[in-house]
Formats: C-alpha cells, sequence, structure tokens
C-alpha cells in the first residue's frame, strides 16, 4: 500500500501549469482558513482566564489532530509544506486553549 506522495519517474503525469497555478492558490487560501480557525481560539482563551473555562475535550483533540497532521507532513518523502503550516497554528493555540482551562 503507498501513502506517500512519491511516484516514479517513469510514472509521473504531465500536469498543466493552469493546474499547478490553481491548486497553489487553494492551497494558500486552505492555509489561511485552516489557520483561522485555529486563531479564533483566541476568544475561548481570554474566557477561560476570565474564570470561564469552556470543555477540555474539544481543544485536546484539536491539539491532537493538528499535532499528526503536522507530524505526517513533515514525515512524507516530499513534505507538505501547506499542511503543516496551516496546523501549527493548531497545536500552538489549541495546546494555549487547553492549558489555560485550568488556570483561572
Amino acid at each position: 500500500m503507498k501513502v506517500d506522495n512519491y511516484v516514479p519517474k517513469d510514472k509521473r503525469k504531465q500536469v498543466s501549469e493552469k493546474k499547478v497555478k490553481r491548486l497553489k492558490m487553494l492551497s494558500k487560501v486552505a492555509i489561511v482558513t485552516c489557520s483561522l480557525m485555529y486563531i479564533f481560539y483566541f476568544p475561548q482563551i481570554i474566557s477561560n482566564l476570565n474564570g470561564q473555562p469552556g470543555s477540555p475535550i474539544q481543544y485536546a483533540i484539536a491539539t491532537i489532530n493538528a499535532s499528526l497532521w503536522v507530524y505526517y507532513g513533515w514525515a512524507k518523502t516530499y513534505r507538505d509544506w501547506p499542511l503543516i503550516i496551516s496546523n501549527i497554528p493548531g497545536v500552538i493555540f489549541g495546546l494555549i486553549t487547553f492549558i489555560t482551562i485550568y488556570i483561572h
């Protein structure tokens, strides 16, 4: 079973420049939207610090999820930078949010 993005030279397909440009644009939009999803944990962090903590389960799972995606993107034969970059805020903000639930 192949689970990586490596393709032998003799089996590679030609890809149009237009498709490459669309995928690059899509990856940039995905990086922004995924990062914003995690950055918007900030209001919950403030609520946690003001004594109104949320459920720790969501943020613990989000941190684990983002960590796994960062590791997956890093472990591939060719680094999947959009995947890594978009999930790093999830690791950081998910962990901060989880920790601040217990600090109030």
